[in-house]
């Protein structure tokens, strides 16, 4: 069976000190999941762009998880018939 490929794509804007990144999933053949997530400096620290991308990319991809860890509870359950109880990261 040939290997399956899922890329995310991460884009990132800025605006004064608000970081916001979208995570999306790609080559997954049901609906596109995508993650949101945003990063804020205080204004009293020093303002590093870099540190706000990796915050707010880091928190597009754990909503992203999460999203994908919900759809796979879903299929299992309308695979089995049965409430999933537990399932994490």
């Amino acid at each position: 069976m040939p290997a399956k490929m899922w890329n995310v794509q991460i884009e990132i804007t800025e605006v004064d000190r608000l970081t916001k990144a979208e995570a999306r999933l790609l080559g997954k053949d049901s609906e596109a999941l995508v993650g949101q997530g945003t990063a804020r400096c205080n204004p009293s620290d020093e303002n590093v762009p870099s540190i706000g991308d990796e915050l707010a990319s880091a928190r597009a991809l754990s909503d992203l998880s999460h999203q994908l860890l919900h759809a796979a509870a879903m299929d299992i359950e309308s695979h089995t018939h049965q409430r999933v109880q537990r399932l994490s990261v």
